[in-house]
């Protein structure tokens, strides 16, 4: 069990596009904070730029103690913790390194909800040249699902689209 006086990864949720300006703030008050960016390509009207952008939409991950939580939630644009049973959600150090290396080794990465999918449920493909099959999730990655098609006999990787695969 995790004492009050250890620093642990915890994840904030910030105020819509303020990632990067809570980061800021929070290293300005010697809090240890890391916001995963990713470059990615924006084009406008008149030109095409390269930019940094969070990996996680309006979220962040701080280290820090229960103690400190008080002076975090107090920083602007801070909207308050990610709770697991009442408490701040604690992240394991081994998964701030996946994320960092991932970062770190990856150009094109995008996240995407799965809160309706998980593995060992059953989805119904709604798109596309499988239109109406059923199958097994057997494994997410990234925005690919392993499915099995027992009525097929096979299984297959399908790209995530959010109307494309539904949960049964």
């Amino acid at each position: 069990m995790n004492n009050a006086n250890d620093n642990n990864w915890m994840v904030l949720y910030t105020r819509s596009r303020w990632e990067k300006k809570v980061d800021q703030l929070l290293k300005e008050q010697n809090i240890i904070s890391y916001c995963p960016l990713v470059k990615t390509s924006k084009q406008w009207a008149d030109r095409s730029k390269t930019v940094e952008v969070p990996l996680f939409n309006s979220y962040l991950f701080v280290r820090a103690n229960y103690t400190d939580l008080e002076k975090i939630t107090q920083t602007s644009g801070v909207i308050n913790y990610i709770t697991f049973c009442g408490k701040p959600a604690i992240v394991q150090d081994i998964e701030i390194e996946k994320i960092k290396r991932i970062v770190k080794n990856y150009r094109d990465i995008e996240t995407t909800s799965l809160s309706n999918l998980q593995i060992g449920d059953e989805a119904l493909i709604v798109d596309g040249p499988l239109n109406n099959q059923r199958g097994e999730v057997q494994k997410v990655n990234g925005k690919s699902v392993v499915m099995v098609i027992k009525s097929m006999n096979c299984a297959l990787t399908v790209k995530i689209d959010q109307k494309g695969l539904v949960a049964c």
